[in-house]
């Protein structure tokens, strides 16, 4: 892997795939007693969140915890920031605190990138969410649960359906699973999607109905209302109808199919409560795959010049 995880795009299909494996060794460690390896021990990661976050935030620390990190918690609110502290001057504070990784949400999309090759800090950034940009992470574990329900993810055909335009789950969603060889298709009104999204490499869809027979896994988005300043849609209800899954819709889709959703979760807008609470949604899952996602992009950049696997066998003799 590279220095800095910022973009989906920034991994190869062999960075991922190793991503993806390292994953899965990573993934052993929640049937044991002791769930830690010494592998990151004396490093230091920091978690810089500018935004609210509950499982990104908690995962990148229990992610690091497990590999023996030291772990540093920074939150916007109660930060010298509300006295009008720089992005510039906060990482300064972390440089000077020895940080080996700083790990970024923030609500600017690119400030992340800025933050790597600033020259202010010397650690490794990861991207946590960067405005409507992208969320690189979340991307690597949506594809780890595909690939573990799935198989090859190679000609597998993956449904995002719902608020593309304000979604950086979407974007980087869109990047990853093209470079696993998965067919994407985006379905959401024409008011949210993307202008250029005919540059991503994917189609796209208005018919939602016409696109669920087909599909091996349907990813629903959340409506972020939080970054809307217009109307994009008529009324919740009329989205509902037309973009919402329901019981009714997944019956159309293949028996082996998957509902896929990075939360939070609006039930009865985007997606029913009978959908998310079936066999087939996986959302818990999701969130447990993304602490071993984040130990294998934290342990892949700061120090895996050796398979995790021999240490997990240190830990356990």
């Amino acid at each position: 892997m590279k220095r800095h995880l910022l973009s989906a795009a920034d991994l190869s299909r062999e960075d991922a795939e190793q991503v993806l494996t390292t994953a899965e060794e990573m993934r052993s460690l929640a049937n044991r007693p002791i769930k830690k390896l010494p592998a990151l021990r004396g490093r230091t990661v920091v978690n810089l969140f500018f935004e609210d976050s509950t499982r990104t935030r908690i995962s990148f620390e229990a992610a690091a915890k497990r590999l023996s990190a030291d772990v540093i918690n920074f939150a916007a609110k109660g930060s010298s920031l509300s006295k009008g502290e720089s992005l510039k001057d906060t990482a300064l504070t972390l440089e000077a605190m020895g940080a080996d990784a700083v790990v970024v949400r923030h609500g600017a999309s690119g400030a992340p990138h800025r933050l790597a090759h600033s020259g202010w800090v010397r650690s490794s950034v990861v991207n946590a969410g960067d405005g409507t940009h992208e969320h690189p992470t979340q991307a690597l574990l949506d594809a780890f649960t595909m690939w573990r329900h799935l198989g090859s993810l190679d000609g597998r055909r993956v449904a995002i359906v719902g608020d593309v335009l304000h979604s950086r789950v979407a974007r980087s969603n869109a990047l990853l699973l093209q470079t696993l060889g998965a067919e994407v298709t985006l379905v959401a009104p024409p008011t949210l999607l993307p202008v250029g999204v005919e540059t991503w490499g994917v189609e796209t869809s208005y018919d939602l109905d016409g696109v669920l027979p087909k599909s091996d896994a349907v990813m629903m988005l959340r409506v972020q209302r939080e970054r809307m300043n217009a109307a994009f849609f008529p009324t919740e209800r009329e989205y509902s109808r037309r973009y919402g899954l329901d019981g009714d819709r997944m019956a159309k889709m293949p028996e082996h199919a998957i509902v896929m959703h990075p939360g939070p979760m609006v039930r009865g807008m985007e997606i029913t409560a009978e959908v998310a609470d079936s066999d087939r949604c996986t959302v818990v899952e999701q969130v447990a795959n993304g602490v071993s996602i984040r130990m294998a992009v934290l342990y892949l950049l700061l120090g895996g010049n050796e398979p995790a696997v021999s240490h997990t066998r240190i830990e356990e003799k």
